[in-house]
């Protein structure tokens, strides 16, 4: 993931910094991270020196906000929870999310091409992106509740 995350990096006219390597590395096949997971796998300190290469927890939310402006790296926000991170971008995907456990779910988007919903009216918006969560409880779960 490494040399791929700097070739995205580059694409969209970023630095390929360690930092920002950490970041995407950290979410490859980690979908949906809060940034306190992704402190967690990356180890920030919270007195990192950015001349050494670390990461601080500043830096961490830093880097994000970057990559998130590049279209890098997607946010969602579900209601009560955290923001969530993911590398899944540009195809106007959707969400499941469990009311119980909190588990996160993609959802492909399944009518034409993105933004795959159309509102009865834009007001001149070209829009461009739809994003839909679906709330219920997830099959784990389901016996649980009874």
């Amino acid at each position: 993931m490494e040399q791929r995350a700097t070739g995205l990096l580059r694409a969209k006219g970023l630095r390929s910094t360690a930092q920002r390597r950490a970041v995407l590395t950290a979410l490859d096949g980690h979908p949906h991270s809060t940034a306190a997971e992704l402190e967690s796998r990356i180890g920030v300190a919270a007195d990192a020196s950015p001349s050494a290469g670390s990461l601080s927890r500043q830096g961490l939310y830093n880097v994000l906000d970057d990559l998130a402006r590049a279209r890098l790296i997607r946010c969602i926000e579900p209601a009560g929870s955290p923001t969530r991170y993911e590398l899944r971008v540009g195809d106007n995907h959707h969400h499941l999310v469990c009311r119980s456990c909190g588990r996160i779910e993609d959802v492909d988007c399944t009518v034409g091409h993105a933004p795959c919903l159309t509102p009865e009216n834009d007001r001149g918006f070209a829009v461009d992106e739809a994003e839909i969560i679906w709330w219920g409880v997830c099959a784990d779960c389901r016996p649980a509740r009874g």
